[in-house]
């Protein structure tokens, strides 16, 4: 397999010759990335499980760095680029917004009933990286690196992907209004196929010990037909799943075999319904929604009447370009301002807004 090479990338807008620096363009992604806004707030970010107050639990930003690292192992078996790998992983969740796919969910509703269309993480990803970062430049990343991540797909399994067109910018921003459309199209790159793949190696074990530790499942609950063939351990189950795809992957498919895959998907199946599902993880998810619909709604009316001292104009619009405020509706300004808040941010605005303080 042919990994892709830093002399094909291309950036939306032309930069001055770095031919003097030490790191390729794929190199220079991962940089840009790392010292983003966006990636320092994975750090306060859900992974699956928010609110639990309990040492030891995956926040967003393991789920980055441990898919980054499984696939980047992968790819160098394979023959492909490692700074691409680790630009696309590190940046595939940046649109999530606070208290992870239940904060997704809530936003989508108000989105959608603000008349601004679907809120999906993937596609906020494009909006953050190329419109709200370096207030409101963006990054300037490379069409493959964007590609990566528009097109990641960990949420839906899929026996294996192969590369799918992408050969300009044009093509990514049609990319992105079929994703919007609620069609998922493939990745341009080889690398962007793996990172694809390799997002549920990286958080189906680890969920599962996650919630071990919070004793919502047991060990041995864990599906025989699943644990017979990749473990009953993360370790095992990632080491397992690697092993497989390194071994059934080649010429332009990346993808697992039919057994590893069957006994993956009873695993997901087990997560859904005991984990991600599971009563006990959501008794807090009615306030969160909630909450979602007080903030956006004050913050909407903010927007709409100018208000010079409301918290969006301070904390985000004042940071960015003219250019931005043309561009993008109130309601998209909302958006934009909540999906970029961590967890905890997110509870200190609706404190802040809501919350009716002390007055000695």
């Amino acid at each position: 397999m042919k990994g892709t090479h830093p002399a094909q990338s291309s950036r939306r807008r032309s930069e001055r010759s770095t031919a003097w620096d030490m790191r390729d363009a794929f190199s220079i992604d991962v940089d840009r990335i790392l010292h983003s806004q966006a990636y320092t707030s994975y750090i306060d970010k859900t992974q699956v499980f928010y609110l639990v107050g309990h040492q030891g639990i995956s926040h967003r930003v393991i789920h980055v760095q441990l898919l980054s690292r499984i696939a980047r192992t992968i790819g160098r078996r394979l023959g492909l680029n490692d700074d691409l790998i680790e630009a696309v992983a590190i940046g595939h969740d940046i649109g999530h917004p606070p208290f992870g796919h239940d904060g997704e969910r809530y936003l989508d509703e108000l989105c959608r009933e603000a008349g601004i269309g679907p809120f999906l993480h993937n596609v906020q990803a494009m909006q953050s990286l190329q419109r709200i970062e370096k207030g409101g430049r963006g990054l300037n990343l490379s069409l493959q690196v964007l590609d990566g991540i528009l097109c990641h797909n960990g949420e839906d399994m899929e026996p294996s992907v192969t590369v799918g067109p992408g050969a300009s910018f044009g093509e990514l921003d049609h990319k992105i209004e079929l994703t919007r459309q609620g069609k998922s199209p493939l990745p341009m790159t080889p690398e962007g196929c793996l990172v694809r793949i390799v997002d549920t190696v990286s958080y189906i074990g680890r969920d599962i010990e996650d919630a071990i530790s919070l004793k919502i499942v047991t060990r041995g609950q864990i599906p025989k037909e699943a644990s017979a063939v990749l473990g009953d351990t993360n370790g095992k189950i990632v080491y397992a799943l690697v092993e497989d795809i390194i071994g059934s992957s080649r010429g332009g498919r990346i993808g697992y075999s039919k057994k590893v895959y069957a006994a993956l998907e009873r695993l997901k199946q087990f997560n859904y319904e005991n984990i991600y599902l599971n009563p006990r993880v959501k008794t807090e998810s009615t306030k969160i929604r909630t909450m979602y619909r007080l903030v956006f709604q004050k913050l909407l009316e903010d927007v709409l009447q100018g208000r010079e001292d409301s918290v969006i104009r301070a904390s985000f619009l004042d940071r960015l370009d003219e250019s931005y405020r043309r561009d993008f509706t109130p309601g998209e300004v909302v958006r934009d301002f909540i999906s970029c808040l961590t967890d905890s941010a997110f509870l200190r605005l609706f404190n802040e807004l809501f919350v009716p303080d002390f007055l000695a």
